[in-house]
């Protein structure tokens, strides 16, 4: 089996809310997504994102899951969303991002998912903290060894999760069980090329399970600031990565096109 095979390259909009301009994703319910990714792309994993989860019970749980096997499909990663600062002073705070984390650790188990992503919030009291992130998300690892379920760590938010600040932390836990999920796009719109192509490399070395693939991302200043892919996959494959390649498309407009143009150019690069 060659390193990356087409059927491991994954479909996760991350825009995909209910708000798209497609009638048919307006129309869509979450659990039918698997197939319809089948349907549209030939790609049997998805990556599904934790704010558009109509309910995590149990019994919509197996629902979700029984949808997504009988469409021939996997989910790989959820992308969650929780809300509170693994690094905040106030120990309450880390509370409930442990808690949040562990909650939706449960909800991949539950789906069969090796993996979640989960986000370092913000805080309100706090500039990114070294010790209190890594203590808190220490304690997250620990309990996804637990449910064998593989934390990640995005570079998303530019101060919470600058990608260097992430690596020190995955350095300091040190555990299979917390990686980095590297994102071709984000750390370009809130700084210079040379900053993205550094913070990629640092972020592949750390990866295990999943990166995001985009083609641009939009600034701060709302302009479109575009993704070298040639480059970009070039440090991937240095690194010797070998996880699911997830195609996040998260602008706005009608996703069909670009999602299809993204998975060729990845298909390409990968070759």
């Amino acid at each position: 089996m060659a390193a990356y095979p087409f059927r491991e390259y994954i479909v996760g909009w991350k825009g995909w809310d209910g708000k798209t301009p497609s009638t048919q994703s307006q129309q869509m319910e979450l659990k039918d997504f698997a197939a319809h990714v089948v349907e549209k792309f030939d790609i049997h994993h998805i990556e599904p994102w934790s704010p558009i989860f109509p309910s995590t019970d149990p019994k919509y749980l197996d629902e979700f899951r029984a949808a997504v096997e009988q469409a021939h499909s996997s989910v790989v990663d959820i992308a969650v969303d929780q809300g509170n600062s693994q690094y905040a002073k106030d120990p309450e705070v880390r509370a409930k991002a442990l808690a949040g984390s562990k909650q939706w650790i449960d909800v991949g188990a539950a789906l069969g998912s090796p993996s979640i992503r989960t986000h370092i919030d913000r805080a309100k009291d706090s500039v990114p903290d070294l010790n209190r992130a890594a203590d808190t998300l220490a304690r997250v690892a620990d309990y996804a060894a637990q449910k064998n379920v593989v934390v990640h760590l995005e570079n998303d938010n530019p101060v919470s999760e600058d990608p260097f600040f992430i690596v020190q932390i995955v350095d300091k836990v040190n555990t299979p069980w917390l990686r980095a999920l590297p994102d071709f796009g984000n750390s370009l719109a809130a700084h210079d090329e040379d900053f993205d192509f550094r913070a990629m490399d640092a972020m592949f070395a750390h990866a295990y399970g999943i990166c995001h693939v985009k083609d641009g991302e939009v600034n701060e200043q709302g302009r479109i600031v575009r993704v070298d892919l040639a480059r970009s996959f070039a440090i991937l494959k240095r690194n010797g990565y070998k996880g699911y390649c997830s195609i996040e498309y998260d602008a706005p407009g009608n996703p069909y096109k670009p999602t299809a143009e993204l998975i060729e150019a990845t298909v390409k690069y990968l070759s």
